[in-house]
């Protein structure tokens, strides 16, 4: 077997991969004696590297997935959900970012604990980002359980329950290892490999219509089966009334609940002043609005080179349309681990998802290890050492039920998982994160009332949503209860979410307000630069 046969250079791709990622997460490592480095170790790197730590963070395997299979089967749905990403990342940049930056914060328990009772906020706020980011592991993992065993040409079931168990071990030794500056590296090294990737492909797509981005567009609407349709509103979810409110629903959903997820937030923590934050926001802007033009370019091609037909009855939901669009591209290879070209962007999407567990997971464990067992259980008293050591070890719990869960739901509609992770996220955190930091009038009662209440009311309505079940996509498809009209809740549960938390505030006690000499009377969002 020679060394360009395709299958041995997927070997050694991944192994480069994973040996050049354990080298960042050693290096990173040097420094972890202390959980301030562990938490914040972002701190020392330029705008630049922040920004595209960030943009890693942001683009994870279920957004290049889902997205370019949404783009390929719904059109213009699926150009909306990446402009919704887009808009996502500029609310992060142009709204959270002062509030959230420097001050030696690890957690939002701890950004919130300085204005409110530091127990409630600490263990309400744990809770919620536990739930919010349970499903989107489970998303990741599947998804690079099945990439990595199709890489390797290894057949059945059970190959990706096996790969999906590795790549599990992998997000806990990086998390683990390499803390905050360690999975920063790797999401830094991931973004580039994306970004090379999705040019190569973008690349080779726009060479077969005569680099005509129009020419595209034309073949991909004839392709779909919708014909000029395709690039109109209501192919996604149909043009009744609850199709079109459902497009809302995803689009707001997809534009505030990402910008609110934990281990972005997390990201900003360590960057110190308003100015740094803006330019390493900046960076990641770019580097999200690139990628994410290059996948609508590679969406489209799907349709176009492959046809809708074929993409549906490969998956309905569209998941499959990356690596078959690649087989296409490359028709020498009779198979997905015998193509060249799917080995690189197999490759990429399996280091795309390692760098998002490593990172999801690093934001579950310290609001485990933090919040609750050192501020909360202990008050404080931990030693540094202890604390690390509770921190890993939290980790090593995360990933163990992370991947459990994940083989358990690993037949499940991954649509599913991510519209209750970006519906909750946006329902329960986004209120108190934004009422926390900007209104002074913000209480211990609102925020029990908007995190406790956004997320159950999110939970119900998605349990009895056509996402669960009713329809042949659904996670139960022969059974039909349910009376919730939209797929995605975000259109009801984040109005909803911010009315509770005015309401709580209204009928409870006054917060506890951290004393600042230097605030003031002014909102607190304004003396973070």
């Amino acid at each position: 077997m020679s060394f360009l046969d395709p299958r041995t250079l997927a070997f050694v791709l991944f192994a480069g991969f994973m040996a050049i990622s354990f080298l960042l997460c050693i290096l990173a490592a040097t420094g972890n004696d202390d959980p301030t480095e562990f938490y914040l170790g972002t701190g020392s790197l330029s705008p630049m590297q922040n920004g595209l730590a960030i943009a890693g963070d942001y683009i994870s395997a279920a957004t290049v997935l889902s997205t370019t299979g949404t783009i390929a089967l719904a059109g213009f749905d699926g150009v909306l959900i990446a402009s919704s990403t887009v808009l996502s990342i500029l609310l992060f940049m142009l709204i959270l970012s002062g509030p959230l930056c420097g001050r030696g914060r690890f957690t939002l328990g701890d950004v919130l604990s300085e204005r409110l009772s530091e127990r409630p906020a600490r263990i309400g706020t744990a809770v919620v980002v536990l739930v919010v980011v349970m499903p989107l592991l489970l998303v990741q993992l599947n998804g690079a359980g099945a990439m990595l065993a199709v890489l390797l040409g290894i057949p059945g079931s059970g190959a990706v329950t096996g790969c999906t168990v590795f790549i599990g071990s992998l997000m806990v030794c990086y998390a683990a290892l390499g803390g905050m500056k360690g999975t920063g590296f790797i999401q830094i090294l991931k973004t580039v490999l994306l970004l090379a990737a999705f040019v190569l492909l973008a690349a080779l797509v726009l060479k077969r219509f005569s680099w005509n981005p129009f020419t595209l567009f034309d073949a991909a609407a004839d392709a779909s089966g919708y014909g000029d349709g395709f690039w109109q509103s209501g192919r996604q979810y149909g043009d009744s009334l609850s199709g079109r409110l459902d497009v809302i629903s995803v689009q707001l959903t997809l534009a505030v609940g990402a910008a609110c997820m934990p281990h972005l937030t997390m990201r900003l923590h360590p960057i110190r002043g308003m100015r740094a934050a803006r330019a390493a926001t900046t960076w990641a802007v770019g580097a999200v609005t690139t990628i994410l033009g290059l996948i609508v370019i590679v969406g489209a091609g799907a349709t176009a080179v492959v046809g809708a037909r074929a993409l549906r009855a490969s998956d309905p939901t569209g998941s499959d349309s990356l690596l078959l669009l690649t087989l296409a591209l490359d028709p020498a290879a009779q198979e997905a681990h015998r193509s060249l070209l799917f080995s690189v962007v197999a490759c990429a999407v399996v280091a795309t998802t390692l760098a998002a567990v490593a990172g999801l997971t690093l934001a579950a464990a310290a609001s485990l290890a933090h919040d609750v067992l050192a501020k909360v259980v202990f008050k404080g008293g931990l030693s540094a050492n202890r604390e690390l050591a509770a921190a890993r070890t939290a980790i090593v719990v995360v990933g163990v039920v992370a991947v459990v869960l994940a083989i358990v739901t690993q037949h499940w509609n991954r649509q599913v998982l991510i519209s209750f992770t970006f519906a909750a996220a946006a329902s329960a955190l986004l209120p108190i994160v934004l009422y926390g930091t900007l209104w002074r009038g913000f209480t211990v009662n609102g925020l029990r009332w908007a995190l406790y209440g956004g997320l159950l009311l999110t939970a119900v309505t998605m349990a009895f949503s056509p996402a669960i079940s009713g329809n042949p996509l659904a996670v139960f498809p022969e059974r039909d209860f349910h009376w919730f009209p939209l797929r995605n809740p975000g259109l009801i549960t984040i109005p909803a979410g911010f009315l509770l938390g005015w309401l709580g505030s209204r009928t409870g006690r006054r917060a506890r307000h951290a004393q600042d000499p230097t605030r003031g009377d002014l909102p607190y969002a304004m003396h973070t630069g």
